[in-house]
């Protein structure tokens, strides 16, 4: 019977290419595998690496605004875990990321809070 390994990448469409590069290269650190300039489709392809996931930035330009409320059905979060809730939220401060309050999840009792990309996709901390 066919099965899945696990989730190779996750892809996202981005309104600032430059701006959302900075923000998931410089300040969270993804590793760029791979950039490039699609001249046939006038957009860039960003291919970043965070641990064994990949995650893919589409810089497509007149892409339409996220709708954040109400949810849309679709791609909801991206969730990333962190060994310390504390430690995390801080250096997203100081790097002038804001997020919400620290809360705990109801289900697994851990801590958890969101941020935003630059367009508004929301990011999930989870310890």
């Amino acid at each position: 019977m066919f099965c899945f390994d696990k989730i190779h990448h996750v892809a996202i469409i981005v309104s600032d290419y430059k701006r959302s590069r900075e923000f998931y290269v410089d300040k969270l650190g993804f590793e760029m595998i791979r950039e490039n300039y699609r001249e046939q489709r006038g957009d860039y392809k960003l291919d970043l690496r965070l641990g064994d996931c990949e995650l893919e930035i589409f810089g497509i330009p007149g892409s339409p605004e996220r709708l954040n409320y109400p949810e849309a059905c679709g791609l909801r979060h991206l969730a990333f875990k962190v060994d310390s809730m504390e430690e995390a939220v801080k250096a997203l401060h100081e790097l002038g990321i804001e997020t919400e309050p620290i809360r705990i999840d109801e289900f697994t009792d851990r801590k958890m809070t969101f941020f935003k990309d630059p367009d508004g996709l929301p990011l999930e901390l989870h310890e």
